[in-house]
């Protein structure tokens, strides 16, 4: 199903080619004055240099062309050559029936047979999540959702930190306290040597043990180093270490995410990579691009015309190990190879911008991937407190994302206590209207801005809130209910009979539009823009009309059907959101 503007624009650019003017101008958008059309055309702007002839006239031009149409109520043309378009209802009862009876409610299946690989979470082996990995997580879980509603083959990669200096710090740190452990032996042998059991709790405090103790100890500092060159030549004990801390890791880590509904269809970490490391530097090596500098193997990438200076990429280190950017480049190398993807996405905070143009350039100048496929990062803002800065535990420290979880969580629950309509567990619908909450506050927010974590104002049930969002799906359940019907049950949309519901339709109908654009920009905010936009059209509607004592049994019918309509609607902008609704609150 084609989305409403599209729709629009083919039938506006016939009238512009009927009268004798290029069918491109005919582009048609949603309205800037809704209070005096639903959409407009600016075509007859453009057109005017084009034929040297006053736009007005032009647009009136147009406008005789559109007359009498099915699709419009009116058309008209405005100073100094906008053509506005008013959707009739019988045009907008059709366009609501087959979004309805659309299995993707109108989303167009842009992406059918592409693929899409979204590097998103970033956490780091031996590493607690904290509050900075919030919005990777669920922006990246959104944008992911939204590929696959818009029908790309999406693939979601967790991409661990695993494989660098970190893992260097800590197991040179666990050298120095379980000195006795068989790892450390010289002669250890992984067919018979056994690693004790790995305690979570020392592995989350060892690495800022030791990463602060590495800044005051140069021979610690140097003993770190030479355990990343040993890890990352795997050799025994060192790397059989590694592998016991990674995967304690990675169930701790996985504990977390599925609180936050946030699922990865990979979890490769930079370690996957490392065999593709040698072909790579091949790779530069044939093309002449990779050269020494002070002891490192490196790659320009500064391009003539840049703004600010692009140093030159590490691709190894002097001591011959490699780092962050020769990871990325490898998995590059590996995603191409495995999915042959037309688009890579990653998602980190901003101030990784410069390491990933740097990046990015080396991997089309080095031919790793063509011109067609698409790279591109998406650099987010920080989650600040009140006073602006990052957001902090009371004492000061940290937070990790773990304990901010439970703390929404519970903030939900004491809003949920004196609730009577809850069925089922309320500490399981306090948690997921505390993660709609959460995600909603963070989403509704253009991804590249910082923005203040604020639990009381998320959690309300007034205004731009994902409480809110869930508290119209449940009102529309039982609405449905009380009538007797399921969402699978619900009858046709036969007429327009009020303002609200006009408004609604229109909210409806543009909600695909949405999901488009969400994706285009990495904005789930347009999503979020959306949804709120239709509950509160809902909630209007809701108001203004009696739903379920309406006597009139064929405009009854058809209020119920758009209920039912903008609950699935709803339903489907959040889930691309990844918030689960609940079925009373």
């Amino acid at each position: 199903m084609k989305k409403i503007t599209d729709l629009l624009t083919e039938t506006v650019s016939a009238a512009f080619q009927s009268a004798g003017y290029d069918a491109a101008l005919g582009s048609v958008s949603v309205s800037n004055r809704p209070d005096l059309c639903d959409f407009q055309c600016n075509g007859a702007l453009a057109g005017a240099k084009l034929y040297k002839k006053s736009p007005m006239a032009i647009a009136e031009e147009v406008c005789k062309s559109l007359e009498g149409m099915d699709e419009f109520k009116t058309v008209s043309a405005a100073a100094p050559g906008f053509i506005n378009l008013t959707l009739s209802d019988s045009f907008t009862v059709r366009a609501l029936s087959e979004m309805s009876g659309d299995e993707f409610l109108g989303v167009p299946q842009c992406g059918k047979g592409s693929s899409i690989v979204i590097d998103y979470g970033g956490p780091n082996v031996a590493k607690p999540l904290h509050i900075g990995h919030l919005r990777s997580a669920i922006i990246g879980e959104s944008i992911k959702r939204t590929a696959r509603a818009l029908g790309y083959n999406a693939v979601g990669d967790v991409h661990f930190g695993d494989w660098g200096t970190p893992y260097g710090l800590t197991i040179a740190e666990y050298k120095v306290r379980h000195p006795d452990w068989p790892c450390f032996k010289d002669d250890f042998d992984p067919a018979k040597d056994v690693i004790p059991d790995i305690d979570e709790k020392e592995m989350n405090e060892i690495y800022p043990y030791a990463s602060a103790k590495s800044k005051d100890d140069p021979e610690f500092k140097a003993e770190s180093r030479q355990t990343v060159v040993d890890l990352q030549n795997r050799k025994p004990g060192i790397y059989d270490l590694w592998k016991k801390i990674k995967d304690v890791s990675v169930e701790s880590v996985k504990r977390i995410y599925e609180k936050l509904s946030v699922d990865f269809d990979l979890w490769y970490g930079e370690s996957d990579s490392d065999k593709y490391t040698e072909e790579l530097v091949k790779l530069l090596t044939d093309k002449g691009l990779l050269y020494e500098s002070e002891g490192a193997m490196v790659v320009d990438v500064a391009e003539e015309g840049d703004k600010i200076s692009v140093p030159p990429i590490i691709v190894k280190k002097s001591d011959g190990s490699s780092i962050y950017a020769t990871f990325d480049l490898a998995t590059i190398i590996q995603r191409m190879k495995d999915f042959d993807p037309e688009k890579i996405w990653y998602l980190t905070d901003k101030r990784q911008n410069l390491h990933f143009v740097q990046v990015f350039r080396c991997a089309k100048k080095a031919g790793i991937v063509d011109e067609t496929t698409e790279l591109r990062h998406l650099g987010f803002g920080a989650m600040t407190g009140p006073d602006g800065k990052p957001f902090k535990t009371r004492d000061g420290g940290v937070m990790t994302l773990e304990s901010l979880i439970e703390m929404v969580d519970a903030a939900a629950l004491e809003k949920l206590k004196d609730s009577e309509y809850i069925s089922g567990s309320k500490e399981e619908t306090a948690h997921k209207i505390g993660m709609a909450a959460l995600k909603f506050g963070d989403m509704q927010n253009q991804p590249a801005k910082d923005y203040i974590f604020d639990v009381d104002k998320f959690l309300s049930f007034d205004g731009k809130t994902g409480t809110y969002l869930l508290y119209t799906v449940t009102r529309i359940n039982s609405i449905l209910k009380k009538a007797g019907m399921s969402y699978e049950s619900a009858p046709k949309i036969t007429g327009i009979y009020t303002t609200g519901e006009r408004e609604l339709s229109l909210a409806l109908l543009l909600s695909p539009e949405s999901v488009v654009r969400a994706f285009n920009e990495m904005a789930p905010s347009a999503l979020c823009d959306s949804a709120y936009v239709i509950a509160t059209a809902f909630s209007k509607f809701y108001h203004d009309n009696r739903i379920l004592t309406e006597e009139d049994e064929q405009k009854r019918s058809s209020w119920l059907a758009l209920c039912a309509l903008t609950g699935r609607v709803l339903k489907s902008t959040l889930e691309c959101l990844g918030i689960e609704t609940v079925e009373n609150m």
